[in-house]
């Protein structure tokens, strides 16, 4: 098993209107949609259409692209989005976008549904406890991240022509920050008298975790 290390990504450091990072945003477009991730987020939720009726929350929302489309499948839902970076230009004006330390920032009281794409592996298992906090306020939390193995490391290495060296070096260290069976729940620590959870993890690198109240 490839042992947990958290160290900090390029991307994350870089300006919002840096070349590189808007290229490495791209690639990371192009990623998802590979990987399937924010298909399989918006039609897990879905699968919760009644408890988001009471709200949507992203958090590490990133360009917004994610919040965007779960405010366009669910009209009638409250959207919000949670981020270090500036609103998106071009997100949904309807989107609620909340900038700044998520650590700092109170959870919503009743939020509904709480969904992270490739975003709660940039936090050790400290940060992450505190994160799991916010599971207070919410009835179901979707989370995609990357799976912690060798065949993701083997098939990000394919696609090293065609991304550029941001996305190189931010891919294999997101990987070797994912996570393995049961650590995503054990490390929020979620009580499993108050949470059912369901996890898989995907051949492309993804591990899923779908967790709802019991």
């Amino acid at each position: 098993m490839i042992q947990r290390s958290v160290i900090p990504e390029i991307l994350d450091h870089l300006p919002a209107d840096d070349p590189e990072a808007m290229r490495s945003r791209r690639d990371l477009r192009r990623i998802n949609f590979l990987m399937g991730n924010e298909r399989w987020v918006c039609r897990t939720v879905e699968k919760f259409h009644t408890v988001a009726r009471k709200g949507i929350v992203e958090i590490g929302a990133g360009d917004g692209h994610l919040c965007d489309k779960l405010a366009r499948i669910f009209p009638q839902a409250a959207v919000s989005a949670y981020d270090l970076a500036p609103r998106p230009e071009r997100l949904a004006e309807r989107v609620v976008w909340h900038r700044g330390d998520l650590f700092t920032m109170p959870p919503p009281a009743d939020g509904g549904v709480l969904v992270a794409n490739l975003f709660l592996h940039h936090f050790e298992r400290g940060p992450l406890e505190l994160l799991g906090r916010w599971a207070d306020g919410f009835d179901a939390m979707v989370f995609s991240e990357p799976d912690r193995a060798r065949l993701p490391h083997v098939l990000g290495g394919l696609m090293h022509p065609w991304i550029n060296r941001v996305t190189k070096h931010d891919m294999h260290v997101s990987i070797t920050a994912g996570f393995t069976g049961g650590e995503i729940a054990r490390f929020l620590g979620l009580d499993p008298v108050r949470w059912q959870v369901r996890e898989s993890s995907t051949w492309k690198g993804a591990r899923r975790v779908v967790c709802w109240r019991a």
